[in-house]
Order: C-alpha cells, then structure tokens, then sequence
C-alpha cells in the first residue's frame, strides 16, 4: 500500500515537471510530504523518479516502439508519465515484479485518468512484457531497437 501512494506521488511530481518544467527535487519533495510518505516508501518514490528522469529519453524511444500510431508527446501528460513509471519499473527495477508493475500502471490511470487510458496503458506494457519474454529488453536496448520491434507509425 505504501508503494502505491509512493506512485501516486511520483506520478504528480513527473507532471508537474513534464507540464510545466518544475525541477523534479522540489516537485517530488511537495508530492512526498503532502502523501506523507518517508522512510522506504520514500526511498522508492526517489528511485522511481529519477530513474525516469535520468533514462527518459530512451524510456521514450521505448514507448513510441510500442505505441503504434502514437508519438510520445502527443499523449496525455497523465497517461505518458504512467507509461514512463511503468516502463521504468519494467525496464531499470529488479526488485518489482512484471505483473505489479503493470498492475499499479493500470491501477494509477483508472484513478488519473480514465478507462480507456487504462486499457492503452495495459496493452503497451503488457506488449513490453511478452517482449521481454521473447528476448530480454536491457537499459542499453532501449536505445535501440534491439530487444524490441520497431513499427512504422503514423504521425496522429
């Protein structure tokens, strides 16, 4: 339960550095002390974060490999930073499994979002994980398209 406030937590503070370009520290400290959140809770909150900020660019290159038709920022700020949490966890954590990562995933864009934000979500993440079954995705393939499918996509 910790870890999913964590999340959310993580989640306000990756928008209001997407929408508006606040620094990630300041914006992760507010969302952490307004959930209340320290200790290990915390700690994973931090890892989170800045695993996203620090690997956005390939988690990106990532996304828009299994987001047929859609680019990255085209996407609802919410829905995008979901992804990026998701695929972060997927991706750079060995400490969450596949099924809760997807899971809270889910879980934040029914509550953030909505349900069909909730089913894409579910269908790019899931896609990542039966990927990742047929040939492990690593940090460094994520610059590439090694490890994972490259698809033409329209440009939406």
């Amino acid at each position: 339960m910790h870890r999913r406030r964590a999340r959310a937590a993580v989640l306000a503070a990756l928008y209001q550095w997407d929408l508006v370009g606040q620094d990630l520290d300041a914006a992760l400290a507010e969302s952490l002390a307004a959930a209340g959140l320290s200790g290990e809770a915390a700690e994973f909150a931090r890892r989170l974060a800045f695993t996203v900020r620090d690997h956005r660019a390939a988690i990106d290159r990532l996304i828009a490999q299994l987001a047929i038709g859609w680019r990255v920022e085209r996407m609802a700020v919410v829905d995008r930073n979901i992804l990026r949490m998701g695929v972060a966890e997927l991706v750079y954590s060995g400490d969450v499994p596949v099924n809760v990562a997807i899971n809270e995933a889910v879980e934040l864009a029914k509550v953030y979002s909505n349900p069909e934000a909730a089913r894409f979500v579910n269908g790019i993440l899931g896609e990542l994980a039966r990927r990742r079954v047929r040939e492990p995705v690593t940090a460094g393939d994520a610059g590439t398209s090694e490890g994972v499918e490259s698809h033409g996509r329209p440009d939406p």
